[in-house]
């Protein structure tokens, strides 16, 4: 078995891999508090909750934009799972060339990206991830990342107009059924999750437009990117573990 770990900015993700399949995946927190045997022992508790024999974990690659998290989580799985975890960095053999001016800088999350949707989805495509960030990363149909976009996350948004705005409410982030609210929470909400969908539209159709590339497909992963289209009339493809098949497919090309 494989385990997989996308360590993100407000979450991080665990996939176990069995073959082909992913049997198994986990939500958590980012927190860089915890010690490595903090990590080691939550870790090894989620598979005994699970069922899992922890044993049967061979192997272990994790994609992190969070260095602070790094040291407690790799001694964590080196002291607790007995195995040495492969860290996405550059170098790695991708299958996707990086056109950037540096291709060091790019986010591990971007590439791990953009390795699942060439390899299962093929290219062009721009591939849309919602998290802390959204980032919009087009690869055309030779392989290569040609350029990406990076915007504030709903999530973000939301946070910094109640920290900054000493009257507007926290609130549950989803799409209101109409743009035409009469309260505050609604308000919020169409601003925000109608601004998003707005944002995501025009950035998506400049993209085609000035790349030439009319037939691109819209690849969609993240937490949020359920609420950017539930009517599914903006996103070819809306991959939730897009990240976790990207990790298991970089894996196999460098283990």
């Amino acid at each position: 078995m494989l385990l997989v770990i996308d360590v993100g900015n407000t979450n991080y993700v665990l996939g176990v891999y069995h073959g082909e399949k992913l049997v198994k995946c986990w939500r958590m927190a980012t927190g860089s508090s915890k010690t490595a045997d903090e990590t080691g022992i939550f870790l090894y508790g989620l598979f005994e909750t699970a069922g899992f024999d922890i044993k049967r974990i061979e192997a272990v690659i994790i994609s992190s934009v969070v260095p602070d998290i790094m040291y407690s989580l790799t001694q964590g799985i080196r002291k607790y799972f007995h195995i040495d975890p492969m860290i996405v960095s550059a170098g790695m053999k991708t299958g996707i060339v990086i056109k950037r001016d540096n291709p060091k800088a790019v986010g591990a999350d971007r590439i791990v990206n953009l390795v699942a949707a060439n390899e299962i989805y093929g290219g062009p495509a721009v591939v849309i991830d919602y998290g802390t960030a959204n980032t919009f990363d087009v690869i055309n149909d030779n392989s290569e990342f040609i350029t990406g976009l990076i915007t504030p996350g709903i999530s973000i948004c939301a946070e910094a107009l109640y920290q900054r705005a000493a009257q507007l409410p926290k609130i549950e982030i989803k799409k209101p059924k109409s743009i035409v609210v009469k309260n505050t929470v609604g308000s919020i909400q169409a601003g925000l999750v109608i601004g998003h969908i707005g944002q995501t539209k025009y950035i998506v159709q400049q993209l085609k437009e000035q790349l030439d590339i009319p037939n691109m497909k819209v690849i969609a992963t993240g937490g949020l990117a359920r609420v950017i289209d539930p009517d599914k009339k903006i996103f070819d493809i809306l991959d939730p573990v897009l990240t976790l098949k990207g990790l298991k497919i970089l894996y196999q090309k460098n283990r």
